[in-house]
């Protein structure tokens, strides 16, 4: 009989070790390396990108609030403003679904490269195929993480760890508490495969939605008009009468699709697998399994019934199925969805947002959405990112301390990777200051957020 071997690797110490490489984490990474912290950043694929790149989402929405004034900057602008130089994304464009004033399409392998290019700039050292497998801890902070990859089990120390894992795999590990989804039931937003499809008449599709405007809830025939990237929900008679037979299984109310950078190249958004736990390991492999099943109605949907897909060709599903929510964690401040309708000011602001309240519903076949008034700016305090113990541990993307309704605003990327690029200056300035991050002042963070060119400010434009 075999014995079981569990050597652990001791590795280096670093200043901020990162959890994840994410939209939030890679902000994270870069924010905290280019103040001059030693960092590490473990991601479990060969890429970073998180749901923009593993995950399939697409386009970025949204920098804007709905009067069209820009609340997300800093690193995040920064990103795009490569891409665009590298001819990998058209930058911010309308959003033709009259969701959002704008969406920002982007090439999802420039990304990819544009990310390891900023992380390699700002000295970040970077480990692929690499997961959490333990976390240890010392009085009330994270002494070390242990990390399993091709070298089997390492163990890492720093003097800071952020967890942008987007499920708060670290802080839950660590002994967090957390909410998982919405408290009550806690049921969580669905998961959805995304499907990307190429060969799009993009021609017969901008007239079809001229000739049939009633087929499209989420679009105008002058705003499809207007845009350089086609955005729509629609086809909604076809899709109905598609359910009504039998051929789509999908909870969903119509065919969401986003235009890429690539014209006629589409992300079809479209997919809805509830009920399932994405931290169970047994039950994210089945909502794999059933996104990709459902991808496979969406996508004979589209060629049978709907003008402008008739001779679309399939590109791929996602690495892995996108996740919208899970846990979230319990930490010195949690924010609620009356504090984003209020705009409340709060004094250690580290991220705007615009985005409206757009929950998927856990349960039912709607989407329910609280539209914020349009020249909105709320804030995302620096205590949702920390916690009393561990005092060391920062918390980054749609895992920070917030109910189940105010996350459904600040999830989308753009006001992810503005709480990175925080949460990343945070956990640089701490070690450096060797002060643990929840003991320091706000008054270190924000000068240091305002140089790098976030956008704080609760003003009227």
């Amino acid at each position: 009989m075999g014995t079981l071997s569990l050597a652990v690797n001791t590795g280096e110490h670093y200043d901020v070790i990162v959890i994840g490489g994410g939209p939030s984490g890679s902000m994270a990474a870069i924010a905290a390396g280019r103040q001059g912290a030693r960092v590490l950043l473990c991601e479990q694929y060969a890429f970073l990108g998180g749901s923009l790149t593993a995950m399939g989402v697409g386009p970025m929405m949204s920098f804007h609030n709905r009067a069209n004034q820009q609340v997300v900057r800093g690193l995040p602008e920064e990103l795009i403003e490569r891409l665009v130089e590298r001819n990998a994304s058209p930058g911010h464009t309308l959003d033709s679904t009259g969701y959002c004033s704008t969406v920002t399409p982007f090439d999802s392998e420039g990304l990819k490269i544009e990310l390891e290019t900023m992380a390699r700039e700002a000295g970040v050292r970077i480990l692929y195929h690499t997961m959490l497998a333990d976390v240890i801890l010392a009085e009330d902070s994270v002494e070390s993480v242990v990390v399993c990859n091709k070298a089997g089990l390492t163990r890492y120390q720093a003097d800071v760890f952020v967890d942008a894992s987007g499920d708060a795999d670290l802080a839950a590990r660590s002994g967090v508490p957390f909410q998982y989804g919405r408290a009550g039931d806690d049921a969580t937003q669905p998961m959805t495969m995304n499907l990307k499809v190429a060969n799009v008449d993009m021609a017969r599709l901008r007239q079809y939605v001229n000739d049939h405007p009633e087929e499209f809830p989420h679009g105008t025939p002058e705003m499809v008009n207007r845009s350089a990237r086609v955005s729509l929900g629609g086809y909604v008679n076809a899709w109905r009468a598609a359910q009504a037979r039998g051929e789509i299984s999908v909870p969903r109310e119509f065919v969401l699709f986003f235009e890429t950078h690539v014209p006629g190249v589409i992300i079809v958004n479209t997919s809805r697998i509830q009920g399932l736990r994405a931290t169970e390991p047994f039950e994210l492999s089945q909502a794999e399994a059933i996104g990709r099943q459902q991808c496979v109605e969406i996508f004979q949907f589209l060629r049978r019934y709907c003008p402008g897909f008739e001779n679309c060709v399939r590109m791929d599903t996602s690495s892995q199925v996108g996740v919208r929510e899970s846990r979230h964690v319990t930490g010195l401040y949690t924010l609620t969805a009356q504090d984003l309708m209020d705009e409340r000011r709060f004094e250690d602001v580290i991220a705007l947002g615009g985005y409206p309240i757009d929950i998927h519903s856990p349960t039912e076949g709607i989407t329910n959405t609280t539209h914020l008034r349009p020249d909105i700016a709320y804030g995302i305090p620096m205590r949702c990112l920390l916690m009393e113990k561990p005092a060391n541990l920062i918390v980054a993307g749609r895992a920070i301390s917030a109910t189940h309704d105010a996350a459904a605003a600040f999830r989308v990327t753009p006001i992810s990777m503005a709480i990175g690029q925080a949460a990343g200056t945070l956990a640089a300035v701490a070690s450096q200051a060797r002060v643990k991050p929840n003991r320091l002042s706000y008054d270190q963070v924000r000068p240091v957020l305002l140089r790098s060119g976030a956008y704080l400010d609760h003003v009227r434009f």
